[in-house]
């Protein structure tokens, strides 16, 4: 038995602010990789669903919510809450089935219905809650550690607003091309310099926006794909879910307090750095072998993070990248060739999946005009509240 299972199909609900219940865009982008897979509802044998817990009750039950949005026929369930890592687990939760033999056929969804603005913790006085004394206590909202992490990076390594500015224009013009994204118009810096300031150096083109969305993946076992005339799909190959070491020396929230590495020396690399080497051992790859990589663009300085992170360079060498035009579009390594979540937003529980589906559609050379020429591997990464790790490797 391999680690390898097969995607069969590939589906996203348009990414807007629709005003409508989270399960109908789950449904809608199953519905469309049901399709893409060839298959028919009836064939699932599990449903894996990415949970958000902001939609009222059916929150807390995605995965019976989407199986009865779809119309029950028995499928076994099972719901992933791991804030921005939901899908990548619920990637993971799919896999561990198939290879288990437990299924066949699983469909993985995820979909949001994000408030307006930024995210803020559930309602309710919780004074042991991380999360809710980070916005009590500090007033702390999510653009202001995107700030934060902003002017760590021009201390340390020099970076300039000029800089972050450039990811916002490599991941407009790629998303002005991906029909499924929010925003679809090139933005250019002097637009972003002239937009409102957010959380100093931040502005407002600097930071995604909160969205509406669903993504959804359709996964076999490699037996069954080539029984379905699938000889040669998509495979994931690795699934990363790691967790931080101790001690923690930088900020991360919502934790607001840092590990003491007096007694206990730190980790040689960050947690976001463990998150990619764990993909990269399990698939027997590196970053040299990557075509692409769908990272978590919350704000553009930390997409430039995330460039050192899943080693396409030294550190504080991010800025240099996104310079000389390496993750563009036509570049070395495109990276959120999607249009990333500047172009989407977060729609949290279906990010991870959502980019899986563009991992797909590049190495099938399905991606229209943003393909990148004979993508053969690719890598998603994130990270979600709480220290869930997120990344995934598909080859072909």
């Amino acid at each position: 038995m391999t680690g390898d299972v097969a995607v069969l199909g590939a589906g996203m609900h348009p990414w807007g602010k629709w005003g409508r219940n989270f399960a109908e865009y789950g449904r809608a982008a199953a519905k469309a990789a049901l399709e893409d897979a060839g298959l028919d509802w009836r064939d699932v044998g599990s449903v894996v669903g990415a949970e958000t817990v902001r939609g009222g009750y059916p929150g807390y039950v995605a995965g019976a919510t989407f199986a009865q949005a779809l119309g029950w026929q028995g499928a076994r369930v099972t719901s992933v809450y791991a804030a921005c890592a939901s899908g990548a687990q619920a990637v993971g939760a799919a896999r561990a089935q198939i290879l288990a033999g437990l299924a066949d056929v699983v469909l993985v969804v995820g979909a949001d219905a994000a408030p307006k603005g930024f995210f803020a913790p559930a309602g309710g006085d919780r004074p042991d809650d991380p999360d809710w004394l980070r916005f009590r206590v500090l007033g702390a909202t999510n653009p202001a550690y995107f700030g934060l992490y902003a002017r760590r990076r021009m201390a340390l390594y020099g970076d300039t607003t000029e800089d972050f500015a450039l990811v916002k224009v490599k991941n407009s013009a790629a998303g002005a091309l991906n029909p499924l994204a929010r925003y679809r118009t090139p933005v250019t810096a002097a637009q972003v310099a002239a937009s409102a300031v957010v959380a100093d150096p931040l502005r407002l083109l600097d930071i995604c926006a909160t969205s509406d969305g669903a993504a959804a993946l359709v996964l076999s076992g490699m037996d069954f794909a080539r029984r379905h005339g699938a000889a040669n799909p998509v495979r994931i190959r690795a699934v990363s879910t790691v967790t931080p070491t101790f001690p923690r020396e930088v900020l991360d929230l919502p934790d607001i307090a840092t590990d003491s590495a007096v007694a206990v020396e730190p980790a040689p690399e960050s947690f976001r750095a463990s998150i990619a080497r764990a993909a990269y051992e399990e698939a027997g790859i590196g970053p040299r072998d990557l075509s692409l990589a769908e990272v978590y663009d919350l704000s553009t300085a930390l997409e430039l993070e995330w460039y050192e992170d899943i080693g396409l360079c030294p550190p504080g060498e991010g800025a240099k990248l996104v310079r000389e035009g390496v993750t563009a579009l036509g570049g070395r390594v495109p990276v959120n060739p999607s249009g990333g979540l500047a172009s989407f937003g977060e729609a949290v529980p279906a990010q991870a999946i959502a980019q899986v589906c563009e991992l797909t559609w590049q190495l099938r050379g399905s991606a229209g005009g943003r393909q990148v020429p004979g993508a053969r591997a690719g890598i998603t990464a994130n990270q979600g509240l709480f220290g869930h790790g997120s990344a995934v490797i598909a080859v072909r």
